[in-house]
């Protein structure tokens, strides 16, 4: 652990907390020098930051959860340690475990012809990574991210979200606390400073966020040839096939669609569902918002929309539907004030409507029917590819025909959500919704240069292939050109 009075606004010092592109700038250069100077190449220097890490979360847990339900106007800091707390302390528990044989040097197979030289790949630290946070579950997609990236030997620069203010003063605080400025920092501020930060030549950029900003990020970084990780959502769908246990299929979507909110990148966006369970879909969600959010206005467990700007878009949405879409699955209305938003259903919404043209990001769920699977298959293949699919069904055969002709950046069967905490299961998008994906090993690597080396034998026949090219070389030329 560090001591606190690294934090000093003195300019010549190290930052642990930035809050103006000049200190932003200053430290980027600092940590980048001392990434070329001081390459972190030892196991124990990696798994003391994992240390530091585990003890920041396990010291702070109940600070930053409160921080984070402020933020919200209300989010229950049960969903805080189920939805993040916990996949960021497996994380760290499955990064510590396997992280020491990640960086081993390892062997690659080789053409017979080369022999008896041999190939190797040797993971290096990239050196400075930075890591832009999103509002939406701002404690686990910073500590994911610096996960992977400290177990692959890198420095950190972390740039917080200006629509989690509360949240971001903490874990700054935190962080100055657990780490020395040598190796993570923390950078707060507005859209001025996120710019800034996404122009730093990095040596990898992993931005979290929307489709629109991530088109940003992606040309800020350009200029500077930084490599991107994008992780940017877009419109989940959840294939529905005729013989589903209905009862089964309801519960595991709604959990989907009422997780924080529905404020979750891969929450179920849309449901494409035979037409003659819509009414039945729709008595069901009734009956689960009771048993799981009873008394919703007043219910510790339900997260509210996290700002007025969101609460104000995602009732556009509906605004502008028929009223007879719309089915309301409670019967408390929407408080303005507090931003509480009830889950709704809307019944096959336009094509060309907001709430299926946009990710909705809220507890607005859509339920659209088909005729035959194929018509299933096809209303997703038409719009951009999602960072999730999910596909409930007993039919191996059309569940694997779903898996087979859609693309997605994941896929959970019979469950949605679930797969974004499998640490053996790279996590990523696909096209619109993201590039490049990270957890676990395949994070490691992400953060890492995976060199490849040529160990050449003492004795071998190189020498063979050298001019003047003589009858020896044109016959063995003729026969492995053959």
């Amino acid at each position: 652990m560090t001591d606190n009075n690294q934090t000093t606004s003195n300019t010549d010092s190290v930052l642990s907390t930035i809050t103006s592109i000049d200190q932003l700038q200053a430290q980027f250069s600092r940590l980048q020098a001392l990434s070329r100077t001081q390459p972190i190449l030892d196991w124990a220097t990696r798994a003391t930051q994992l240390d530091n890490l585990d003890a920041l979360l396990s010291d702070n847990q109940t600070r930053l959860a409160k921080a984070i339900s402020a933020d919200f106007g209300h989010r229950s800091v049960s969903e805080t340690q189920f939805a993040e707390l916990f996949p960021s302390f497996t994380g760290i528990s499955h990064a510590k475990k396997h992280g020491k044989t990640w960086m081993k040097t390892r062997r690659a197979s080789i053409s017979p012809l080369y022999l008896p030289a041999h190939n190797e790949i040797q993971p290096q630290p990239l050196g400075v990574v930075g890591i832009m946070v999103p509002w939406n579950y701002p404690l686990y997609l910073a500590i994911g991210p610096m996960i992977d990236a400290l177990t692959a030997g890198n420095r950190v620069m972390i740039k917080m979200s200006e629509s989690a203010p509360q949240f971001a003063d903490a874990f700054a605080k935190a962080v100055a606390h657990y780490f020395s400025a040598d190796m993570v920092c923390v950078v707060i501020g507005e859209v001025d400073i996120a710019e800034a930060f996404s122009k730093l030549p990095f040596d990898h950029l992993l931005y979290t966020g929307s489709t629109a900003v991530g088109k940003k990020i992606m040309a800020a970084a350009a200029p500077s040839l930084t490599p991107v990780t994008l992780e940017l959502g877009g419109k989940s769908p959840v294939i529905v096939t005729h013989d589903v246990n209905l009862e089964s299929m309801v519960n595991r979507v709604m959990m989907g669609k009422t997780l924080n909110a529905g404020q979750t990148c891969i929450a179920p966006d849309y449901v494409l569902i035979p037409r003659q369970y819509h009414e039945r879909f729709i008595s069901l969600a009734k009956e689960w918002m009771q048993e799981h959010y009873p008394n919703i206005d007043n219910n510790q467990d339900y997260t509210h929309i996290i700002n007025h700007a969101q609460f104000k878009r995602v009732q556009g949405y509906l605004q502008d539907l028929p009223a007879d879409s719309i089915h309301q699955l409670t019967d408390v209305a929407v408080n303005t004030e507090t931003r509480l938003m009830p889950p709704v259903i809307v019944t096959e919404p336009a094509a060309d409507s907001d709430v299926m043209q946009n990710e909705i990001f809220a507890p607005i769920l859509p339920l659209i029917h088909y005729e035959t699977l194929n018509d299933a298959i096809q209303f997703v293949n038409a719009r951009p590819r999602p960072l999730a699919l999910y596909v409930f069904g007993n039919d191996d055969d059309d569940i694997e025909k779903v898996r087979t002709h859609t693309v997605s950046g994941g896929v959970c069967v019979n469950e949605v959500i679930i797969h974004v905490a499998q640490h053996d299961l790279p996590f990523g998008g696909v096209g619109h919704s993201g590039i490049g994906a990270y957890h676990g090993k395949t994070g490691f690597e992400r953060f890492s240069h995976m060199k490849p080396v040529f160990v050449q034998a003492k004795i071998n026949g190189m020498n063979l292939l050298l001019p003047p090219y003589g009858e020896l070389f044109k016959k063995g030329m003729a026969l492995l050109l053959k």
